[in-house]
C-alpha cells in the first residue's frame, strides 16, 4: 500500500476530488496547509500598502491506495491540479506498512 500526499492550490480541490472519484478512489483527506516553493511567496496589494506574503494557502490531500493503484492515482491528480502556472504543488508516495479500520478492524487491503 501507498500514501499518496498531494500539495495543491486550493481552487482545485474540487476537480481532484472528482478526478479520484472517476477512477474509483473512494476516500481522502484534506487539510488546509501553507508554504512556499521556489516563488518565496508573492506581493500583494491591500489599501494601497504592499505587503510580502511568504507562506502561500495551499490544500494537501491525502490517499491511501493499493501498490497497483499508486501511479493511476498520481497521475489523475497531476492532471487535475495542473494549471500550468507555478505553485501548481508537488505530489509524492510513500510506503504504507499496514492500514486498519477502526470500526470493522479489518486489516490491510480490506481496510481501504
Amino acid at each position: 500500500m501507498k500514501l499518496i500526499t498531494a500539495i495543491v492550490k486550493p481552487y482545485r480541490l474540487d476537480e481532484v476530488k472528482t478526478a479520484l472519484q472517476e477512477i474509483g478512489v473512494h476516500g481522502l483527506t484534506a487539510t488546509e496547509a501553507s508554504g512556499y516553493g521556489r516563488q518565496r511567496g508573492h506581493t500583494e496589494v491591500y489599501r494601497g500598502a504592499e505587503y510580502q506574503v511568504d507562506l502561500v494557502p495551499k490544500v494537501r490531500i491525502e490517499v491511501v491506495v493499493d501498490d497497483a493503484d499508486a501511479d493511476t492515482v498520481i497521475d489523475t491528480i497531476v492532471k487535475a491540479a495542473r494549471t500550468g502556472k507555478i505553485g501548481d504543488g508537488k505530489v509524492w508516495a510513500l510506503p504504507v506498512e499496514t492500514v486498519v479500520r477502526v470500526r470493522t478492524g479489518e486489516r490491510g487491503p480490506d481496510a481501504l
